[in-house]
Parts: C-alpha cells; sequence; structure tokens
C-alpha cells in the first residue's frame, strides 16, 4: 500500500492540560502517528495515545465477529526519550491488553541502564496495577543507538541492521526506513531524532531538543531536504530568555530557532510542536499569526497531513 500518512494525536509538553481554553490545539502530551508502506508507526507515546488505541480497538472489533477472525493490531512504536509526557500513555493503550496484538517500541536510555527495565519501573510496578510482564501483547522493547536503522518489510517483523550492513544488503523498494541519531540537547540522558523515509520522501521527528548557534549542525545533515519535519517549538523567544525564569538548558526551542532548522535543512514543510503546557488557544493563535505560513504550520490534535 502505497501511502504516508501523518496524523497529530498529541502535541503538548511537559503534561496534559484539560480545559476549555485549551480545545482548539488539545491537551494531549506527545503523540504522532504515521501509517506508512502499510505499516503503522506511533513516534512518542503520551497521552495522545490513548484515543489512538481506543480507534484501533474498536477497529479491532469491527474487523470480525469472533476473535479468530479479527484482524490484530500490528505497530512500532519509536520513542525519543522516557520522560514521563513521552511514556505515559501506555499502560493505557488498550490495544495492549490484546493477546493478538503484535508490538515493537524502540528507544533508548543511558548508556547503563535498559529499556524495557526503566519503562517497568516507571510505567508499571509501582505505579500501575499490572507489571510489565503482566501484559498481554507481544511486546519486543529493544534499545537502539545511532548506528542502527530499522527497516519495515511486509510479512516480517522489524529488521534491525547495522548501517554499514544496511549499506551493502539488498533494499527493497517497498522497505520503509526508519534511522535515528542521539542529541544531547535535552537533560537528562539526550533524546533521540528519528528519520522515517519511503519511496524517495522523509519525515524527520525531532521534539525535546534545544538548538545551538549557528543551528544544529548534526540535525541539518541528518534531516536535509526532509519532506516534513516536525520540530519542538515549547517556548516563545520572550519566555526562553526570561529574565526571572530563563528557559535555556531546559532542553526545548524557540519557534524562531525552528524556523531556522527548516531553512537550513532545507525541508519542504514544517511542524511547529510540544507546546508549552501554558500556551492556551489565544496565545497560540497569536504565535500562528506571527509565525506560520503555508509550510510553517502549527501542529493540532487531528491534523493530517499526506507526505507522498
Amino acid at each position: 500500500m502505497s501511502e504516508f500518512k501523518v496524523k497529530f494525536r498529541g502535541v503538548r509538553g511537559s503534561y496534559p492540560v484539560a480545559n476549555k481554553d485549551f480545545l482548539e490545539y488539545g491537551g494531549n502530551t506527545s503523540c504522532v502517528e504515521v501509517n506508512v508502506g502499510g505499516h503503522l508507526i506511533i513516534l512518542d507515546a503520551g497521552t495522545g495515545l490513548i484515543e489512538l488505541g481506543n480507534e484501533l480497538m474498536a477497529k479491532y472489533i469491527e474487523s470480525g465477529s469472533t476473535i479468530t477472525e479479527r484482524t490484530p493490531v500490528k505497530a512500532t512504536i519509536l520513542l525519543s526519550h522516557i520522560h514521563q509526557d513521552h511514556i505515559i500513555g501506555i499502560p493505557f493503550f488498550k490495544p495492549m491488553h490484546l493477546a493478538s496484538t503484535k508490538l515493537h517500541l524502540f528507544g533508548g536510555v543511558a548508556q547503563d541502564e535498559k529499556l524495557e527495565t526503566e519503562l517497568s519501573k516507571l510505567l508499571f510496578t509501582k505505579t500501575f496495577p499490572l507489571d510489565l510482564g503482566d501484559i498481554a501483547a507481544e511486546l519486543k522493547i529493544q534499545d537502539l543507538n545511532e548506528t542502527n536503522y530499522i527497516i519495515l518489510r511486509h510479512g516480517e517483523d522489524p529488521i534491525v541492521t547495522r548501517v554499514y550492513d544496511f549499506y551493502s544488503s539488498e533494499y527493497r523498494e517497498d522497505d520503509v526506513v526508519i534511522s535515528c541519531y542521539k542529541s544531547f540537547a535535552h537533560p537528562q540522558s539526550g533524546v533521540y531524532v528519528y528519520k522515517i523515509s519511503y519511496k524517495g520522501k522523509s519525515l524527520v521527528y525531532a521534539s525535546d531538543k534545544e538548538s545551538y548557534a549557528g543551528g544544529d549542525k548534526k540535525l541539518i545533515k541528518f534531516a536535509r531536504n526532509c519532506n516534513l519535519l516536525i520540530h519542538d517549538s515549547q517556548y516563545t523567544t520572550e519566555d526562553y530568555l526570561s529574565l526571572y525564569t530563563p528557559k535555556q538548558g531546559f532542553g526545548h526551542s524557540t519557534y524562531e530557532m525552528a524556523l531556522d532548522a527548516k531553512k537550513q535543512i532545507n525541508a519542504e514543510k514544517l511542524v511547529f510542536f510540544h507546546f508549552d503546557p501554558s500556551y492556551d488557544d489565544e496565545k497560540l493563535n497569536e504565535l500562528n499569526s506571527s509565525f506560520g505560513k503555508e509550510d510553517s504550520i502549527m501542529a493540532k490534535e487531528g491534523l493530517e497531513i499526506d507526505i507522498l
């Protein structure tokens, strides 16, 4: 299936907000649904993941009258990092509690840690009625590093290969290829930036990263000429440089930083993402008036973009 569609499920940073003044852009934390080449990829698992799970559960039930007739949920989840606003939706993702569901979850933590162990401690053992080992779904959790590529191929589990082996192997036209690199511009253990490539088109997801003077050269090289850049835009410059509560070093960018990244990357389209939870609809509409253009738009829950 030749498709490359993106749907925003949660666009907030730090913590979710539930308030009448946050309805236009939404109050859920980071989660982006990508349907590409017949595969479901989920970028981050904040509270936006919950409603996606509800919809997948409904489709699963509608797909057949019995368990054996129904189409199982299959997904690849990519975590940028394990701060709570990016993982809190995982225990409440309903398909995870179906034995037929098949999930592959990738990410990275500190060098001497394991992603599975850290997720178990943060989300399950002492904060949820179930342990990670009690989850009904077939769940495979794997640590990544920037020497890895993930290949999604029809009828196969995700193939994780090293960069050298990828370039020396046979590449198929219908493969979906995921690459990543670790940015240390987010405390405390850095953050993964992901690129999803399919049929000559590419999406780059760069949430929770601060920029540098002159631009982030590693990001610029990694994302060069991408079709869609989803870039952290948590703060206004005024808040970032506040005399009383400066945000420098918090690991987040301003709107100007995101625009500069788009320009240096030569990205076709930019989506401002990961809004500060104190920015209500009125504030974001003001920012949209200042920075929004046809090729630089604000993320909203439910926003859909077709890349292919």
